[in-house]
């Protein structure tokens, strides 16, 4: 199955719902394995913002990424599309802090990307599977998770209101589907928020024309395009949420309530505990290039993901087989957690030798470790995901914030500092 990205390039003009800003949206073909990246061509420098989940900075009524002025609101509707299609790999150019509502719709998106054709490129895309069943609540958002061959969501949504009511709706995500079912439902709100969330800065784009705008027993404007379009582009929004991921999924979501919020909260879960194939960002002939640990130390097995010098994730897997379980505790074998520490520390490592150019003749040396705790036993059979971002990053000298998660609860943590010198 190979990776997709666009064969030319599109682009496309039009008003920002939140922001009011009118802003030009460029898509181009992007290499195998980078991923669908955003790059504000307005900024200094072009900053460049990925779509994964580590950059979302708001979900109050739209889902944002980046950080301060670098933030992209509403990628929601565009990012639904490109799921929808299928792309793996994405350059994103905009000119301003947010793309164009169009018409509300997810439409405008699907049929420019379908425009652009679909090209086939080297590289395995990450495909992200479910084992077992498993629930995520957020605030009033409840999802319930399967295994599936697909994708497929079934959303049921409830207000008190005349043209809503409760409406459940159920997709298979494919590309002709989407576009048949979903692609052309609209984003709605109610009249009597609109004061409120203006007063928040929001909004200052809206109108009839590009969004369903309820008062007390009707719509103002429009018709609606389906009896039950609230739910359709409620389902929408998953779809484009989910790509956060920074992969394909396929499970079954059955979504109750769901809010952008919730959404989020849903892929980090799946992140987490999700069974991750494809994309592996640096294998262990990789590694072994760059870290100069070596059997019995050598405690990383596959970095899967690197984003920069900000974060990276990397995999271990726990056997029997392991040294350390002959003489820690024989007979009831768990990993020493100074080990999960000195792992955590490789992955560390890994990222910041990766801005090094010289790194044949540097070493990673870690000064601190602070508010380390140990939340749970590893034990053989367990496959350890070790998540760490970069907190502070000045000349060689860094800060760390790390994660071990084992089935998505964390083991271990702690916070680390180290420093880049010559051998």
């Amino acid at each position: 199955m190979p990776r997709r990205t666009i064969e030319r390039q599109v682009s496309i003009s039009g008003i920002g719902l939140h922001t009011g800003a009118t802003t030009r949206v460029t898509f181009r073909p992007a290499t195998a394995g980078q991923g669908i990246v955003f790059r504000r061509t307005d900024l200094s420098g072009m900053p460049e913002i990925p779509a994964r989940l580590s950059a979302v900075e708001a979900t109050e009524r739209r889902t944002a990424i980046g950080q301060g002025e670098q933030t992209i609101h509403t990628v929601e509707h565009l990012l639904a599309a490109a799921g929808a299609l299928g792309l793996d790999d994405l350059n994103v150019d905009l000119d301003g802090p947010e793309p164009p509502i169009l018409d509300g719709s997810f439409r405008p998106w699907f049929d420019l990307l379908r425009s652009a054709g679909v090209a086939e490129q080297a590289g395995e895309p990450v495909v992200f599977r479910v084992a077992a069943p498993f629930q995520v609540t957020e605030g009033d958002a409840t999802y319930v998770v399967s295994p599936a061959r697909g994708l497929r969501i079934t959303t049921t949504i409830e207000w008190d209101h005349p043209l809503i009511g409760r409406q459940t709706g159920s997709y298979d995500i494919s590309p002709d589907a989407f576009g048949n079912e979903l692609a052309g439902a609209r984003t709605f709100g109610f009249m009597h928020e609109v004061e409120a969330l203006r007063a928040k800065g929001l909004l200052k784009g809206a109108s009839t024309s590009n969004a369903i705008a309820l008062t007390a027993d009707g719509v103002v404007d429009t018709a609606l395009r389906w009896p039950d379009e609230f739910v359709r582009h409620k389902a929408g929004d998953i779809v484009g949420d989910l790509v956060l991921l920074g992969g394909r999924l396929q499970a079954h979501v059955i979504a109750t309530r769901p809010s952008h919020q919730g959404n989020v909260a849903l892929a980090r879960a799946l992140a987490r505990t999700g069974q991750r194939t494809g994309g592996v960002a640096m294998d262990i002939g990789q590694i072994l290039d760059v870290i100069p640990h070596r059997y019995p130390f050598l405690l990383v097995d596959r970095i899967i993901e690197i984003e920069g010098t900000r974060r990276i994730v990397g995999i271990k897997n726990v056997t029997i087989n392991e040294p350390f379980f002959q003489g820690h505790f024989p007979g009831h074998p768990i990993m020493p957690g100074v080990l999960i520490i000195e792992a955590m520390a490789q992955v560390g490592g890994m990222l910041l030798m990766g801005s090094i150019e010289d790194r044949a003749e540097k070493v990673v040396y870690f000064m601190s470790l602070d508010h380390v705790k140990f939340r749970r036993p590893v034990v053989p059979g367990d496959q350890i995901r070790f998540e760490l971002e970069m907190v502070q990053f000045r000349g060689k000298t860094c800060r760390m914030k790390g994660e071990a998660l084992v089935d998505g609860q964390v083991a271990a943590e702690a916070e680390m500092m180290a420093r880049v010198v010559d051998k």
